[in-house]
């Protein structure tokens, strides 16, 4: 039987930006778990912010006016500089729809 490994934020593609918190939350400074689907690659991500349960953290440094990929798909754009561990939401990111 293999070893069964803690994962604290799930990321799909390997394209993404952004994974998405699978544990109640993410503390501030806290070394979590990284776990890429498609590839099976392991790391870890220390985290600027404490995020909770199913919200994004950035996996790379972004500026104002970069597009997000999640899901090997654009999601919106960055209205606010974002630095790798970063909470990913509605205060830092706007849809292109609206």
């Amino acid at each position: 039987m293999g070893v069964l490994m803690r994962t604290d934020i799930i990321v799909h593609d390997p394209q993404d930006d952004v994974g998405v918190v699978v544990v109640d939350s993410i503390s501030f400074q806290q070394a979590a778990e990284v776990w890429v689907v498609d590839d099976g690659r392991r790391y870890q991500l220390t985290a600027k912010d404490r995020i909770p349960l199913g919200h994004k953290v950035a996996l790379r440094d972004f500026q104002v006016g970069d597009q997000i990929t999640k899901y090997g798909h654009d999601i919106g754009k960055v209205i606010s500089g974002i630095k790798k561990g970063d909470h990913v939401h509605v205060h830092n990111v706007k849809t292109k729809r609206w």
